[in-house]
């Protein structure tokens, strides 16, 4: 967790200059009636909750000197500072995502990340009662978190619990064309898990099916997904197209930079064309 501080004229070279040698440090010049300084605000803020960096921020109509002495032409403006030397920041707003990238070309790295990164080698380790306990303490200490909720609501699927991640899920605020994609894929793999329960198998297709969606829910994308393809070559009409539709609800939890999507992406529009 990084910190949170008002800079001006008389702290900026101790808390920003000075500071920057140890921890980076991000500097928010903006204003009180600027509109885009009051959007970008918010999500600075959770952002520092998350990362060991600390967030300077400068009322330009307060420090006029500080303004000009850094060429803020137009707010927000964010400068960046590290080593002692500001380098390449932004102007605007920026999506949340990009400056989550931004943060991990100096070399950050999200607490909150971490965490759930460990949560998931517990639970591919089997240790599902560890798993879910610390997903309940991450929970309280970010309580209104919309990637730990999504990623809380994926674990919550994978062990069976679909009305608990449901509640996770329906807490997540809509307008954020990432985590918007994300609770569809997850809906999408709650309606594919309740499909396949209740389907009774009586081919070699129906047993298939259930296979991959047991795969999937242990984490096993790849063989879930080499048996759907041989599924979809096999009999592209089984019920109602499901095996294609199983593999694109994979590949949007996996995501489009996945190796194991691009790859069957490329598999999938082979069968098909």
């Amino acid at each position: 967790m990084g910190r949170s501080i008002e800079a001006n004229q008389n702290n900026f070279a101790t808390e920003v200059i000075e500071r920057s040698q140890q921890q980076l440090v991000l500097v928010d010049f903006f204003a009180q009636w600027c509109g885009p300084c009051q959007v970008l605000k918010p999500i600075l803020e959770k952002l520092v909750e998350e990362y060991s960096f600390t967030l300077a921020k400068v009322d330009i109509d307060k420090n006029p000197e500080l303004a000009q002495a850094y060429r803020v032409e137009g707010v927000p403006d964010v400068k960046i500072f590290s080593q002692g030397q500001m380098q390449l920041g932004f102007v605007g707003v920026l999506p949340e995502a990009q400056i989550r990238e931004l943060l991990a070309q100096y070399g950050l790295k999200s607490t909150l990340d971490t965490e759930i990164e460990a949560i998931q080698l517990d639970r591919a380790a089997g240790n599902i009662e560890t798993a879910k306990q610390r997903f309940r303490e991450l929970i309280e200490l970010y309580p209104q978190n919309p990637k730990l909720a999504i990623a809380a609501a994926e674990f919550l699927i994978g062990i069976g619990s679909l009305e608990s991640a449901e509640k996770l899920l329906a807490a997540v605020p809509s307008g954020s064309r990432e985590y918007d994609a994300k609770v569809r894929t997850l809906r999408e793999l709650m309606q594919w898990q309740h499909q396949a329960a209740q389907l009774v198998p009586e081919t070699d297709l129906d047993r298939q099916y259930l296979q991959a969606a047991q795969l999937t829910l242990k984490g096993d994308y790849e063989s879930a997904l080499s048996i759907l393809l041989a599924m979809v070559e096999r009999d592209r009409k089984y019920q109602n197209d499901a095996a294609r539709k199983a593999m694109i609800t994979i590949f949007g939890l996996l995501e489009d930079d996945h190796p194991l999507t691009k790859d069957y992406r490329k598999q999938l529009t082979f069968v098909l064309y």
